[in-house]
């Protein structure tokens, strides 16, 4: 029997770490420019101001880009880092004898060149072999650190990344409100007589239970953390009823959450999204209008999210072709034996939310579901109706608020509801912490310059037809990497759109505009794709989290046909660039 000490997972992290440790020693850093252009506007007082995200920010200190320290002839020119971080620049251009002025954002970025890859590397492939995520990714967070010279992990790494804004979202929404509501709702019984009721009136079997949860997904097109909470947490107890793999549950709320956001995109999408694809001369990219319009028209190019939404469709109809053998065999195992997870499996969602434990005496109603139901989603949908961003905390906190007042007005003792609380506080205690440190490794990857890195592999001499797809696979690595498809959108847009404009000008392309439209699609689902099959996204643990699945086993069940469909959308894709010409 071979020591511990011995084990492949140790000579692997021991090995890593002493690599990042030589990196940060030996290893000099790459600077690149990185510039993102706003639109700018004229304040009342004369000041300037940009939109970013639906709030206006004033510019201060703009000076011209032949000026800036942070041009890429300037700091190709470094031995060190440079003194700024950021600068706003201004460039005049002419065109037709007019002139005006553009707005830029310049960035001092850097990566190690291929090492620029190795935590979420090493992550990724420590949560493969050992399946422990909350070790591979704190491992993996400790091997950026290092690379980034910075070996104090507590104070110069966990406790900034801790006291973020993102996390203590993440504590509010995922941990608090979402725990406390999943807990009530287990002491009441509210989610069991929700399945009781949908099982009498609607689900007839496992099929037309899989097609609810199908249907949840596209009806809750906000996309992200938000689809993937709501529909995990109300078809759960539908599914189980049912006797539903948790992996084939996990993967139509993974499935169903960005990929129907991209499809449905009447949410925070093409609003974030159409502030980075600015390019200057290009007129139907002109003004954020242009923009937001060219994002829809472009909706109908985004074949894996269509391949997608499709794929879990058909499996709720019980077609399991492409399913994957994975799934295949989850299915079968659920349906023969019952049970839900594979042997061994370490389920985020803990026993004390996913069993009822109802009072002797306490009679549980339908009320206890829908109203809290309705009430977060109207808060959800209704603030983003008409301040264009989904308060899903108010939405929550609202609905747990009335779960706890139901539960009072019916009876159910302060002390039965404290303790439910608590039960469903302790049951996502995992899952949160590895959401946590998801989003912690998500920030060492960029700022050690992984996206940025493989953006600059594609290089500015590549064909015409392979640039679509060549945008789709690197996308999904740095999505897949970095756990994030926004933060890929930073990256990856204010490059890949001006590459994609003057290699369709160089190559002779008869429809520009329809070329552009196909490289913003796949950049736009290539991002979904690695988000969705990243085991660091926090998507990922969540869908893990809300349907009581294995993260690992939902991983590597979930990525065979998501791979088939980006492999679809990937030939379809370059067929039709190929037809351009």
């Amino acid at each position: 029997m071979a020591r511990a000490g011995s084990s492949p997972p140790f000579l692997f992290i021991l090995a890593a770490l002493l690599v990042s440790v030589w990196i940060s020693s030996s290893v000099n850093p790459t600077w690149v420019e990185q510039k993102t252009t706003y639109n700018v506007e004229v304040a009342d007082d004369g000041s300037l101001t940009y939109r970013y995200k639906g709030q206006s920010t004033r510019i201060d200190d703009v000076v011209p880009y032949e000026q800036s320290p942070l041009r890429q002839s300037e700091l190709d020119k470094l031995t060190e880092a440079p003194g700024l971080e950021r600068q706003w620049v201004s460039e005049t251009l002419a065109s037709g004898g007019d002139t005006a002025v553009r707005y830029s954002l310049l960035e001092a970025r850097f990566h190690f060149g291929v090492w620029s890859l190795l935590p979420a590397l090493a992550a990724i492939v420590l949560c493969l072999i050992t399946k422990e995520a909350l070790l591979s990714l704190f491992i993996g967070t400790v091997i950026g650190a290092f690379m980034l010279g910075r070996f104090d992990i507590t104070d110069a790494v966990l406790i900034p990344s801790l006291a973020s804004t993102s996390a203590a979202s993440v504590l509010l929404l995922y941990l608090w409100l979402v725990g406390g509501l999943l807990g009530i709702w287990s002491r009441t019984g509210a989610a069991q007589a929700f399945a009781e009721f949908m099982t009498r009136h609607f689900v007839k079997g496992p099929r037309t239970a899989k097609f609810v949860c199908w249907m949840m997904g596209v009806l809750f097109f906000q996309g992200g953390t938000i689809s993937v909470v709501l529909v995990g947490t109300i078809v759960k107890p539908v599914a189980d009823k049912e006797r539903i793999s948790h992996e084939e549950l996990a993967y139509i709320v993974d499935s169903t959450a960005s990929p129907i956001a991209s499809l449905i995109a009447f949410n925070a999408w093409p609003a974030y999204v159409q502030a980075l694809i600015f390019v200057p001369g290009v007129s139907f990219l002109a003004t954020e209008n242009d923009r937001i319009r060219f994002f829809f028209d472009s909706i109908p190019f985004s074949f894996y999210s269509l391949f997608a939404v499709l794929g879990t469709l058909l499996l709720s109809f019980g077609v399991m072709h492409v399913a994957g053998p994975g799934l295949r065999r989850a299915r079968e195992r659920a349906r023969s034996t019952g049970e839900l997870d594979a042997p061994g499996a370490l389920p985020l969602s803990a026993k004390e939310i996913q069993i009822p434990d109802i009072p002797e005496g306490y009679r549980p109603g339908l009320s206890e579901f829908f109203l809290p139901l309705i009430l977060l989603i109207s808060i959800a949908v209704g603030t983003f109706v008409y301040t264009g961003t989904p308060r899903v905390n108010w939405g929550f906190g609202a609905a747990l608020m009335s779960a706890i007042c139901l539960a009072l007005f019916n009876g159910m003792s302060l002390r039965n509801v404290i303790e439910g609380l608590g039960s469903g506080l302790k049951g996502v205690v995992l899952a949160s912490v590895i959401l946590l440190m998801a989003v912690t490794i998500g920030g060492i990857s960029q700022e050690v310059g992984a996206g940025i890195y493989l953006v600059e592999l594609l290089g500015d001499q590549i064909s015409y037809w392979m640039l679509p797809v060549a945008l789709q696979l690197i996308t999904m690595v740095i999505a897949f990497s970095a756990g994030t498809s926004w933060g890929t959108y930073a990256i990856a847009f204010p490059l890949a759109m001006p590459l994609a404009w003057a290699v369709a000008i160089n190559s002779g392309v008869s429809d520009p505009a329809l070329f552009m439209s196909i490289c913003f699609a796949t950049v736009l689902n290539g991002s979904v794709y690695g988000d969705q099959c990243s085991p660091i996204s926090d998507t990922t643990v969540l869908s893990a989290m809300t349907t009581g699945c294995d993260l690992m086993d939902h991983v590597t069940t979930q990525i065979v046909p998501a791979s088939i469909a980006a492999g679809l959308a990937a030939i379809l894709w370059t067929v039709l660039t190929i037809a351009l010409v």
